[in-house]
C-alpha cells in the first residue's frame, strides 16, 4: 500500500497518509463518509486531521472524524470548526505515528495558510501537501493577502527539492494549462503538459502528484521570473512579484 491514498471529493483531493502501525493522518478532510470508507478499505485507524486552512471546503468533515475518532486537529486558526487541538506556525515539526511533518507557512490564499512537508526517508520521494497554495499547474486565489505575499510563499515551496511530490487541494489542473497556454501561446512545455493532463482526464486518471520540479518547470505561475513570460505579458523586466499579480488577475478572470 502507497502512503498517500488520495480520495477525490467533487473537485476537492483529501488525502490519507499512513504513518504506520495501522495508523493513519488526514489532511483537508471535506468529506467524513469518504474517509471512512478509504479507512475501513484499507483497514486503519485515524491518528490526527491536518487542516492546511479554514475554508469549509477542506475541513467540512472534520468535526464528525473527530467525534468519532478521538483524534487530534491540527490547524491553523482557532476558528476552525471545532477548534483544533494545536494550532501550528511555520517552522512547527509535527511526530505523527512514523511521519516527521514540517510545517511551512504559506500566507496568500489566507492570512494563515500552511503546507505540511514530509522529507525524504529511506529512499522514498518527499511530500508536500499544499492545499489552496500551489495546484497542479496553477495557485489558489488571493482571498487574504496580496500578490507579493503569495508569490513569496510559492518560492518557499519552489525552494524544496526538485524530487518532491505535490498533493494539491482541489483538482483544477485542466483549466489551469488552458490558462497557460492563452498567456504563451508559443510554450512547448505548456501544450505538452495540456495534452499529458488531457489523456489523464481521458483515461479517468488522477492529475496528481505533480512535482515541485515539475511546477518549476511549467507552471506559468511560478515562471513570472521568466523573460518570455514578462513578454508575453508586456511586462519586459517588470519585477516577478508584478508579473505574478498580473498572472493571477488573469486567471481571475479566465476561470
Amino acid at each position: 500500500m502507497t502512503s498517500v491514498m488520495v480520495i477525490p471529493v467533487h473537485d476537492n483531493f483529501v488525502y490519507l497518509h499512513a504513518c504506520g502501525s495501522g495508523r493513519a493522518f488526514v489532511v483537508d478532510p471535506s468529506d467524513a463518509s469518504a474517509v471512512f470508507r478509504t479507512l475501513q478499505q484499507h483497514n486503519l485507524s485515524l491518528a490526527a486531521i491536518l487542516a492546511t486552512h479554514h475554508h469549509w471546503d477542506h475541513i467540512a468533515g472534520a468535526a464528525e472524524l473527530q467525534s468519532k475518532t478521538h483524534c487530534q486537529l491540527i490547524g491553523v486558526d482557532r476558528a476552525l470548526v471545532p477548534s483544533p487541538d494545536r494550532v501550528v506556525a511555520d517552522g512547527d515539526v509535527l511526530t505523527i505515528g512514523d511521519a516527521t511533518v514540517h510545517v511551512i507557512a504559506t500566507p496568500g490564499h489566507t492570512r494563515n495558510s500552511v503546507c505540511y512537508y514530509i522529507p525524504t526517508r529511506g529512499g522514498t520521494n518527499g511530500i508536500v501537501y499544499t492545499g489552496d497554495t500551489l495546484f497542479v499547474g496553477g495557485c489558489g486565489r488571493l482571498l487574504e493577502g496580496d500578490a507579493r505575499t503569495m508569490w513569496r510563499s510559492l518560492q518557499k515551496l519552489a525552494a524544496l527539492p526538485a524530487d518532491t511530490l505535490v498533493y494539491c487541494g482541489h483538482d483544477y489542473t485542466l483549466e489551469n494549462y488552458e490558462f497557460a497556454v492563452t498567456v504563451d501561446p508559443a510554450s512547448r512545455r505548456f501544450q505538452q503538459r495540456l495534452a499529458e493532463v488531457q489523456k489523464a482526464i481521458e483515461y479517468a486518471r488522477l492529475t496528481v502528484p505533480s512535482s515541485i520540479g515539475q511546477e518549476k518547470a511549467a507552471n506559468v505561475f511560478l515562471q513570472a521570473g521568466s523573460p518570455q513570460i514578462q513578454a508575453a505579458l508586456g511586462l519586459a523586466d517588470a519585477p516577478p512579484e508584478e508579473v505574478f499579480a498580473e498572472l493571477r488577475r488573469r486567471k481571475d478572470q479566465f476561470g
